[in-house]
Formats: C-alpha cells, sequence, structure tokens
C-alpha cells in the first residue's frame, strides 16, 4: 500500500510539472513586444508569472524544470529566441528554484505571505542579474557592439526586465495562495 501511495504521489507531481510547464510556455505569448535596440528584441509578458508560481506550488526542483523547460519550449518556437534557448532553460531554472527554495524552508510551504514576496522577488532578481548578465557580455564581446550601444540595449532590457519582474511579484502571491487552497483540498500538493 505504501509503495501505491508514493507511486500515485509522484505521478501527481510529475502532472503538476507538466500543467505548470505547460503554462510557462503558453503564458509567453501573452506579450506585448517592445521596439528593438541593436537589434536584441525585448518584450512585456506573463510568462515570468507562472515561473514564480511553479517554485511556490511544487517546489524549488519540480518548479524550476517547469519553468524552465516550459520557457525553453517558447524558445523554440519563436526564431528570435531560440538561439538562447539554452540560457532561457538555465534561468528560467534558477528563478523557479530560488522563489521555490525561500518560499517552502522550513514549515513555511509558501503559505505565508511576507515569505512568498520575498521569495518571488529574489527569484525575479536572479533571472534579471542573469539575463542583463549574459545580454552584455553576448552583445559586447561576442556581437562586438559598441559600448554606447550594448549599454542603451542592455537599460531597454533592464526596464523591460524590472517591469515583467514587478508585474510578476504583484500578481503571485494572490494567485499561490488562492490556488494552494484548492490544490491542497483537491489532494494534488505535498502537504494535503
Amino acid at each position: 500500500m505504501g509503495e501505491l501511495k508514493r507511486t500515485a504521489g509522484n505521478t501527481r507531481l510529475l502532472a503538476m510539472v507538466g500543467v505548470l510547464g505547460a503554462l510557462c510556455f503558453v503564458s509567453n505569448y501573452l506579450s506585448i513586444p517592445l521596439p528593438a535596440v541593436a537589434g536584441t528584441p525585448t518584450r512585456i509578458h506573463l510568462g515570468n508569472v507562472m515561473c514564480l508560481l511553479s517554485g511556490m506550488l511544487i517546489g524549488p526542483v519540480p518548479g524550476g524544470v517547469a519553468a524552465g523547460v516550459g520557457s525553453m519550449l517558447y524558445d523554440f518556437t519563436n526564431p528570435a529566441y531560440i538561439a538562447d534557448s539554452y540560457f532561457t532553460l538555465i534561468f528560467k531554472f534558477l528563478m523557479g528554484f530560488v522563489c521555490g527554495k525561500i518560499a517552502r524552508a522550513g514549515k513555511a510551504d509558501a503559505k505565508n505571505r511576507r515569505r512568498s514576496i520575498l521569495a518571488a522577488a529574489l527569484g525575479q532578481l536572479t533571472y534579471i542579474a542573469l539575463y542583463l548578465s549574459k545580454s552584455f557580455l553576448t552583445t559586447r564581446y561576442f556581437d562586438r557592439m559598441e559600448l554606447e550601444t550594448v549599454v542603451a540595449a542592455v537599460i531597454q532590457k533592464a526596464i523591460a526586465s524590472t517591469l515583467n519582474g514587478i508585474i510578476a511579484v504583484i500578481v503571485v502571491v494572490p494567485l499561490a495562495l488562492a490556488l494552494r487552497k484548492g490544490l491542497e483540498h483537491a489532494g494534488l500538493l505535498r502537504g494535503a
């Protein structure tokens, strides 16, 4: 009986990773493209909301996997992003992982509002730091653009990333708290 219960729990977790990964994928399509500086695309989108939600709801590793894989699959469908899809996999994984690790640390289990806000903010800041560092290094040293052009492109990306981050942190905390109650009631989350 114990093995059957463990198998059912693993199946539920795998299903949650799949559903949240699909939400990370689809939510990237809900976006507003911004004019490109130095040929580098940027946009305001809702993908980060789902990446943070994944970490909060199902924990650091499975949430990170859902965030990374779902976002990477979106990159596969867009010629402007496909070359950087492996960065997306790693950076979005780390966003979900950091958020999930902080939100679910100890006995908090992502139910503490203040800890959830901190977790979302730190997960988002992790992503922004990695993304902007990668953007600077690739445009400056691999694309060999002039420093002024690189700075302009990184500033534009910083503005868009900050807006995406603010939106994500504001939306994810109440969304996670609301969804958690229903998912626990349905027996779909650990600790239910």
